[in-house]
């Protein structure tokens, strides 16, 4: 009988292998991204204290009535050019991009370029 491949758990294998070289550390915290099928979360974390210094995401109610008529990619270049606003804002100017074993391409890349467009180097 042939099985079907669960799709989450390769990216989970996929982010692990790519968290082993990725850190973020107080001077170039890092930028992690996770997706589901209707929303868009990112977040900057300090991996050496463990803290969370910005997040932002589609679900916020501040946001509904500027994402209610986008499409998902326009919603993802939003929520990364908000999270890039609020980075330069808290001071975090560059930072290492965790893209969560998701391909570089559709919504994680309009994100990285509206995070980019807000001032955020990768």
């Amino acid at each position: 009988m042939i099985t079907k491949k669960n799709k989450n758990q390769i990216r989970q294998v996929r982010h692990v292998r790519l968290r082993k070289n990725l850190n973020g550390t107080a001077s170039c915290p890092r930028l992690n991204v996770y997706r589901s099928l209707k929303h868009i979360y990112a977040q900057i974390i300090n991996d050496e204290n463990g803290t969370t210094l910005v997040s932002c995401n589609t679900k916020q109610k501040q946001y509904a009535d500027t994402l209610k008529n986008m499409t998902n990619k326009e919603q993802a270049a939003f929520i990364g050019k908000t999270i890039g606003e609020l980075a330069v804002k808290a001071g975090i100017s560059e930072v290492v991009f965790d893209r969560g074993g998701y391909l570089y391409t559709g919504r994680v890349k309009e994100l990285a370029d509206g995070a980019r467009s807000a001032g955020l180097k990768f």
